[in-house]
């Protein structure tokens, strides 16, 4: 009987908040040597100062460089084969590379963009709320709210047939999934490659309006099909697991703060400081990308070498007291200024105004269609070991 995974200390979290073991380490420590989930040790850089500085410093913490190291477990791959597979994934490069992939994407997701899928989301959360309506009373708020939402978003946004929604959900939950072997998770993400090299080839054969089809229409010539077949698996992977989790860990952590709750529902107007309290708060995302350094540097007076491994704790980064007082309160009514959720400097999160409109639709039009809306378990389900903390279920009744 093989044994059970330990959970790396990153990762570990006490229901909505870092586990106490983090909190003790930020405060005292600042930087740690530790185990990770990839077999090699890294630094565990978990002060909100010091994370700021790792992210915003792409030269002295690279994501290139990170794929020198072969992960134990991990099948032979050649050098071609790894270059395929990095191919348009803009978390594996630095720049200039990096920066030539991220401008041609921009465009997409400025904001004055996004309020053109306005509509649409509006849509498609009624729609998802009258199902449930319909359904009636209690629901799983994952499988029938939290989840579908930002999934047929992404997909309409990518062009990614929503008929196939289950087998790419299916393919990124074993994927993130820490526990699971590194070869299972190498093949399912080979898997979801040939998926979207497929897409990609029948979007360039005949381009539509979707962003797939208007890279290919303008910027064909710039792009190769592994540069499209990356972008395309890292958007569709990003843009519907990570609003996902925070819809429903969202909704969970406003029903256990009732106060906080009758306040957004008395002064909708807040929705817009409700959702950075909550991507603060909540930090959904354990660590973002590893870093490998690429020269020897100093963080809260540890002496790090050239070619470790650094990560960093997101989690307590958006705890830290040097950000604000009181930082584990949640409150909705401070707008929760410079978090680190959606992360910080050359990397940070290209869906973000996407994300942004989606909790800001939706979590108000939840609350108002359903007033008495409550869970009905005081236990709560949270998936571990998930690179992006959530929930498997919420069962709600109104």
């Amino acid at each position: 009987m093989s044994e059970s995974p330990t959970l790396p200390l990153h990762m570990r979290r006490a229901g909505f908040d870092p586990d106490p073991e983090l909190a003790v380490l930020r405060d005292e420590e600042g930087v740690r040597r530790v185990s990770t989930p990839f077999g090699v040790d890294a630094w565990l850089v978990t002060r909100f100062a010091d994370v700021r500085a790792v992210l915003s410093d792409a030269e002295r913490f690279s994501n290139a460089r990170q794929g020198a190291f072969r992960l134990p477990g991990a099948p032979e791959m050649s050098e071609e084969e790894i270059a395929v597979m990095r191919a348009g994934n803009l978390l594996a490069f630095d720049p200039p590379e990096h920066t030539r992939l991220r401008r041609l994407l921009t465009p997409e997701f400025t904001i004055r963009r996004m309020r053109r899928l306005e509509p649409r989301i509006r849509h498609i959360v009624e729609e998802h709320l009258d199902a449930m309506e319909d359904a009636g009373s209690p629901a799983d708020l994952v499988s029938s709210f939290a989840l579908p939402v930002p999934s047929l978003v992404i997909c309409e946004l990518l062009g990614v047939p929503y008929a196939d929604r289950e087998d790419f959900q299916r393919r990124t939950s074993r994927l993130l999934d820490v526990s699971a072997p590194i070869e299972d998770r190498l093949a399912v993400q080979k898997e979801s490659r040939a998926y979207m090299r497929e897409l990609v080839s029948r979007i360039q054969a005949d381009p539509g309006e979707e962003l797939l089809g208007m890279l290919v229409r303008e910027h064909g010539d710039d792009l190769t099909t592994d540069e499209l077949t990356g972008i395309g698996s890292l958007l569709l992977l990003a843009g519907h697991e990570t609003t996902s989790n925070m819809l429903g860990l969202g909704t969970l952590a406003l029903l256990r703060n009732p106060d906080q709750l009758e306040l957004l529902r008395k002064e909708p107007e807040r929705i817009d400081a409700a959702v950075e309290e909550l991507l603060r708060w909540l930090s959904i995302v354990h660590s973002g990308t590893a870093k490998l350094t690429t020269t020897e540097v100093e963080l809260a007076g540890h002496t790090i070498g050239p070619g470790e491994l650094v990560m960093c704790a997101l989690p307590t980064a958006n705890r830290d007291p040097a950000l604000m007082p009181d930082p584990d309160a949640f409150d909705i009514t401070r707008g929760a200024p410079g978090h680190v959720a959606f992360g910080h400097g050359v990397h940070h999160c290209l869906g973000a105004p996407l994300a942004r409109m989606e909790m800001r639709i939706a979590f108000p039009a939840l609350l108002q269609r359903f007033p008495e809306l409550r869970a009905v378990s005081p236990e709560a389900h949270f998936r571990s070991f998930h690179v992006v903390y959530g929930l498997t279920t919420l069962e709600v009744a109104w």
